[in-house]
C-alpha cells in the first residue's frame, strides 16, 4: 500500500482523475445529452463505507454532468441474494441523499435479452457448451505462467451446443453438469480470457424472477450488457476489474450492439483497521460476534447511522479522499473528523448529569425557580434556545468537586468559586459526607 491520507484541511483539492477525463470528453464535444453511470451493488449483504465512495462517485458524477443514475442490483447469484439484502440498500441510498428516480433495475430483468445475445454468440462460433466438471475447467485453465489446454468440448457443433442450451434453460440438466463458455483464447496472459464461463445451471428460487430461470449468466457477460441495455457512458469499477476489462470489451465487439461503454477503474476505499468485505463483515453477524448488520461497531451504512454518523459528513469523506488509480489506506481520523465537524455546526448542544452530586444553594430562596435561557449553539445563536430551570436544589457531576484536589484543579472545591454553565457563581463552603467518607452532598 502507498502512503497514509492523514490529511483533514479542506483546504487539499482532492483529485479526482474520472472527473478530469468527463471534462476533456465534454471539451471535445462528447456527451451533449448528459452523461449515465450506474450503482450496481450485488444484494448478498448490507453497504458498508466502501459503496458509500461508489455510490458518491456514480451519483456525484451523474449530478454534475447533468446525466442521470442508475441504481442496478447485480442479481445473478440467487444462492446468495435476498429481498432483505434489495431493501436495506435502496434505505442506504436514500439516506446518503441520492434518489434513482425512475432508474431501479436488476440484472435480472435483462435475462431475456442476455439469453438471445448468449444465443448469438453460439450461432457465431464465439461460445460453446463445456460438460467438464468445474473442477476440470479450473485445472485446464493454467497458471499465471502456463497457458491453459482448451476443453475437448470447445470443437462442439454449433447446433449441438444450442440444442443444449435450451435444455439447460427448460431445466433437463442437474446443476453443474453443463456450462455455456465464451471460445476466445486459452493461451491468453489474461486468465480471464481463457475461455471464461458465461452461463451455468442454478436450480435455485430466485428473489426477483422466482423459479422462471434455472440458468444464470455470469458477472463477466452481464455486466457489460446491462450498460449498453441502460445506456451508460461510464462504467466505474473499482481496481479488481481491471484485469476483468478485456472480457468487458471482448463481449461488447462480439455482439450485435449501438454503444460500447467506456470501463474505467479506480482504486477501492481502504480503512485502516476497518474489514470493507461483504464475505467477511456476514461472517461477523453469522458467528454472532455483533448483534446485526447495524452493530454500530461495524462499518456498514446502517452501522455508521445507528452509530451517529451523518449524511453529509460520510459524503464530505468521500469527496475529502479523492478519487485515484492508487490504492492506498485512509485513516480513520479523516472519517472521524468528517463527523466532528459536521456535528460541530449542526448538533444541539444539551446537559446531562450522568453520576450526580446534590448541591444546596443556601441563600437561594427555598421554592423559588428561575428560568434561564440557554443557546443551543454556542457560536450559533440562529439555532435558538432552551428554557432550563434553577432553584436552590441543582446537581453536577461528582468529577466536578474534588475533596482534595490534583495539581492545576479547575473546578469545585471546598472554599472554591466556579460559574454554573449559564446561571451563577457558587461558592462551597460545606462538604457532607456519608458513614463511608463518601461526598454525598456540597454546602454553597
Amino acid at each position: 500500500k502507498q502512503s497514509n491520507m492523514n490529511d483533514t484541511s479542506k483546504s487539499v483539492t482532492p483529485t479526482n482523475f474520472i472527473r478530469q477525463i468527463i471534462e476533456s470528453e465534454i471539451a471535445d464535444g462528447c456527451h451533449t445529452d448528459g452523461i449515465v453511470t450506474r450503482f450496481p451493488p450485488e444484494p448478498n449483504g448490507h453497504l458498508h463505507i466502501g459503496h458509500a465512495k461508489s455510490m458518491c462517485l456514480n451519483f456525484g458524477l451523474a449530478e454534475d454532468f447533468s446525466g442521470h443514475c442508475f441504481l442496478r442490483f447485480d442479481d445473478t447469484n440467487p444462492d446468495k441474494e435476498s429481498p432483505e439484502y434489495v431493501e436495506s440498500i435502496k434505505t442506504d441510498v436514500r439516506w446518503l441523499g441520492f434518489n434513482w428516480e425512475d432508474r431501479l433495475t436488476h440484472a435480472s430483468d435483462y435475462f431475456p435479452q442476455l439469453y438471445d445475445w448468449a444465443v448469438e454468440l453460439i450461432e457465431n462460433g464465439k461460445a460453446f457448451i463445456c460438460s467438464l466438471s468445474a473442477e476440470e475447467i479450473r485445472a485446464s485453465r493454467g497458471t499465471l505462467t502456463e497457458p491453459g489446454s482448451e476443453s475437448p468440448f470447445r470443437i462442439r457443433p454449433v447446433a449441438e451446443s444450442l440444442e443444449l442450451f435450451e435444455k439447460m434453460r427448460a431445466g433437463d440438466f442437474p446443476d453443474g453438469s453443463h456450462v455455456l463458455r465464451a471460445k476466445i483464447d486459452m493461451t491468453a496472459p489474461n486468465i480471464h480470457m481463457r475461455d471464461p464461463t458465461i452461463y451455468r445451471i442454478r436450480h435455485s428460487t430466485h428473489h426477483n424472477t422466482g423459479n422462471r430461470w434455472c440458468i444464470y449468466p455470469m458477472y463477466g457477460f452481464t455486466h457489460p450488457l446491462s450498460d449498453v441495455i441502460e445506456g451508460v457512458t461510464h462504467s466505474l469499477c473499482t481496481l479488481e476489474f481491471e484485469d476483468h476489462r478485456p472480457l468487458y470489451d471482448w463481449v461488447l465487439d462480439n455482439i450485435t450492439i449501438d454503444s460500447h461503454p467506456q470501463q474505467i477503474e479506480f482504486s477501492r476505499l481502504e480503512l485502516e483497521y476497518t474489514i470493507v468485505s461483504k464475505r467477511k463483515l456476514n461472517q461477523l453477524v453469522v458467528d454472532g460476534h455483533v448483534s446485526g448488520w447495524d452493530d454500530p461497531r461495524m462499518p456498514t451504512i446502517a452501522g455508521l447511522r445507528r452509530a451517529g454518523f451523518t449524511p453529509a459528513a460520510i459524503r464530505d469523506f468521500c469527496e475529502r479522499i479523492g478519487v485515484t488509480k492508487k490504492d492506498s489506506w485512509i485513516e480513520m481520523a479523516v472519517l472521524e473528523n468528517c463527523i466532528r465537524e459536521d456535528l460541530n455546526n449542526t448538533a444541539y448542544r444539551a446537559m446531562a448529569v450522568l453520576e450526580p452530586l446534590k448541591v444546596i444553594i443556601e441563600n437561594y430562596p427555598d421554592g423559588q425557580v428561575e428560568v434561564l435561557q440557554m443557546r443551543n449553539h454556542p457560536q450559533d445563536e440562529t439555532q435558538g434556545s432552551r428554557s432550563v430551570p434553577f432553584a436552590q436544589v441543582v446537581y453536577i457531576e461528582q468529577d466536578d468537586f474534588a475533596d482534595v484536589p490534583p495539581p492545576k484543579y479547575k473546578r469545585l472545591i471546598e472554599g472554591g468559586e466556579v460559574r454554573l454553565r449559564g446561571a451563577y457563581v457558587i461558592k462551597c463552603h460545606e462538604v457532607i459526607k456519608d458513614a463511608t467518607g463518601k461526598v454525598i452532598e456540597l454546602r454553597c
